[in-house]
């Protein structure tokens, strides 16, 4: 079983898809007193810009002289992972970070997935029309628009059951990877539309128009970064959400909850894509000749990345 850490401390030059959604919706569980709003141009522009400091973190990784993953750059934190444990902390300590009508959220996590290789756990993470069993419970419903070898286009409904509110978040959202080399690869996701249905399950359930809602997330933005070494797949997920903003009267309580909330929810994502790896590989293996008679046969095979996306690095 998996031992989880969260650590707080600040954390320094971090950059980072397993299609993260799932996890970052988790980000805000905010106040039932907060009335329906619409998002800012002020936040919209503070959210662009942190992206793009994001995107430089990336190409930052990517540079010879630098760290490809974070739990190579401080002593101990990779042996962590081999050993089981799952990984998670907030970009810095002033995470969630106050932007103009607007809360900036950023996470990270990194994992150890053993006896898999890279091109299996793209595989699943690719599989959208599986991401309800994969993500189960809050996925609703995800199936892919369009996919090219280096580029996704997908949709997905995500459910968020609260204590005071059922709504849903139905999202449509874009990513693209980067082959490094036949052991690493990359990716950037980002939402291209984000739609909240409002009073899910009741007669009165109807779609807020975009940029208008209670403004659990207006925007998503995540990167990832694998590594197929040690006889399995490290992987490094950020996590970045930008919602609506608390009033000061609630912020007391409401940050303790969201950094829980978001630690939380990095954890079980990534667990639960390690097992739906773990039993896409085992599935995989039961249908090779030989597995019914002799186990010893059905031993994981090693298999090029070749087929799930192209080598190309960043523009």
């Amino acid at each position: 079983m998996n031992r989880h850490v969260w650590q707080t401390g600040e954390l320094t030059s971090l950059p980072r898809i397993i299609p993260i959604a799932v996890a970052v919706l988790f980000l805000v569980s905010l106040s039932p007193a907060l009335d329906a709003g619409q998002l800012k141009p002020e936040a919209l522009q503070a959210w662009n810009q942190y992206v793009q400091q994001a995107n430089a973190r990336v190409r930052t990784r990517l540079q010879p002289d630098e760290q490809f993953l974070w739990i190579d750059e401080q002593p101990g934190r990779k042996e962590q992972v081999r050993a089981g444990e799952i990984l998670v902390a907030p970009i810095d300590s002033h995470i969630p970070k106050s932007v103009p009508s607007g809360l900036i959220h950023d996470w990270i996590a990194a994992a150890f997935f053993p006896n898999t290789t890279l091109s299996e756990v793209l595989v699943v993470v690719r599989d959208y029309d599986h991401y309800p069993e994969f993500y189960k419970p809050y996925v609703m419903e995800a199936k892919p628009l369009s996919q090219a070898a280096e580029e996704d286009r997908f949709s997905m409904t995500l459910l968020n059951k609260s204590l005071f509110q059922r709504t849903a978040l139905e999202n449509d959202y874009e990513t693209t990877y980067f082959r490094l080399s036949p052991s690493r690869i990359y990716s950037v996701s980002r939402t291209t539309r984000v739609q909240e249905i409002d009073d899910l399950g009741r007669p009165s359930q109807h779609e807020m128009p975009v940029d208008t809602g209670n403004g659990y997330i207006w925007r998503l933005f995540s990167t990832s970064r694998m590594e197929e070494r040690d006889g399995g797949v490290y992987v490094e997920i950020e996590a970045i959400a930008l919602s609506r903003d608390v009033p000061g009267a609630f912020r007391w309580f409401v940050d303790p909850i969201v950094r829980r909330v978001s630690r939380d929810a990095m954890i079980t994502t990534l667990k639960q894509t390690s097992d739906a790896v773990q039993s896409s590989v085992e599935a995989s293996n039961r249908t090779r000749p030989g597995c019914a008679t002799e186990p010893a046969n059905c031993a994981p095979q090693r298999k090029n990345i070749t087929d799930s996306a192209p080598a190309r690095g960043p523009n």
